[in-house]
């Protein structure tokens, strides 16, 4: 998967292994977006008003944390994503 932000810095090209809801991606570049983290952990949704994705992330090389829709985060080697969908009540 390559991402939007791939040609904005040194190394661009470099490929990094990551978890997504217990499956490993290989992603080109130095950032991933919530958008991205979510499309890699439900390929076949299509966009909803009714479906809220949580996504949070642990890096074992720095800070653990959550994105939300328009953010996006650096990328390290072995960083695991949990992503999780639940219906807006």
């Amino acid at each position: 998967m390559s991402n939007n932000h791939s040609d904005q810095a040194p190394g661009h090209n470099k490929i990094t292994i990551i978890i997504v809801n217990g499956r490993q991606f290989e992603v080109t570049g130095n950032r991933i977006s919530y958008s991205e983290v979510v499309q890699l952990a439900f390929p076949n949704d299509q966009p909803s008003d009714i479906i809220e994705y949580t996504v949070a992330y642990a890096n074992p090389h720095g800070k653990d944390g959550t994105l939300v829709e328009g953010q996006s985060v650096h990328i390290k080697e072995g960083m695991i994503f949990n992503v999780t969908k639940t219906n807006r009540s």
